[in-house]
């Protein structure tokens, strides 16, 4: 994970707060520079749905790509600090906090407590990113959505986000055959399937599912 996407991990951009903070908006992307060390680096910041950033070296004018190194020095940690503060006070100050780390996360999440009422429940400290959807009722879940390592489920490295749903075991392997749809994660791999959250499926496809779990769990 970079530097700003662990600082600005479950966040989204609020653009008018970004015009307010001093970003200057081209075409499609908003932009910002700033200085740090007694202007010796120039800090340049983008953001389309994303944010990137970059420091450069003023002196050699080319990217200092030092911090981001896992074993750094005192000077370069001082460099790195000075960046950060940055990107916690564009944070604080343009972001609006997520639920997930991820915008069809996010959407399919409103779904949910609009139709359900269902707030999603963090369980565990030490995952912070995986939370349950349960039924008012009978308490039981109809819904988890989980941050993992993709390759627990295929061959990408890289972090994705998931929900498993109760299916019907004689639909699984017809879903099986979609793309975005895995074998069940942490779940009865028969009862329930995982699907990614990154808009390879519809959002009115996964709703089906959604409420078909619903549905199954009051059975």
């Amino acid at each position: 994970m970079t530097i700003e996407e662990n600082i600005l991990k479950k966040t989204e951009p609020n653009y008018e707060k970004l015009l307010k903070y001093g970003f200057k908006k081209e075409h499609d992307k908003y932009t910002y520079k700033t200085t740090i060390m007694n202007d010796e680096f120039e800090v340049e910041i983008t953001v389309k749905e994303i944010l990137e950033g970059k420091v450069i070296d003023l002196n050699t004018e080319e990217e200092y790509t030092n911090i981001r190194l896992e074993n750094i020095g005192t000077y370069t940690s001082k460099v790195k600090e000075e960046y950060e503060k940055i990107l916690i006070d564009i944070k604080n100050k343009c972001f609006e906090k997520n639920y997930f780390m991820f915008p069809q996360s996010n959407r399919i999440t409103e779904y949910i407590i609009n139709k359900y009422k269902a707030e999603p429940e963090f369980l565990w400290k030490k995952l912070d990113g995986s939370a349950v959807f349960r039924n008012k009722n009978n308490k039981k879940w109809f819904g988890i959505i989980m941050d993992i390592n993709k390759n627990k489920i295929d061959k990408e490295n890289k972090i994705v986000e998931i929900i498993n749903l109760k299916i019907e075991e004689k639909d699984k392997e017809k879903l099986l055959k979609i793309n975005g749809f895995y074998e069940a994660y942490h779940m009865n791999k028969n009862k329930w399937i995982s699907i990614i959250l990154d808009d390879t499926v519809f959002d009115e496809e996964i709703i089906k599912l959604i409420d078909n779990s619903y549905k199954l769990i009051n059975n």
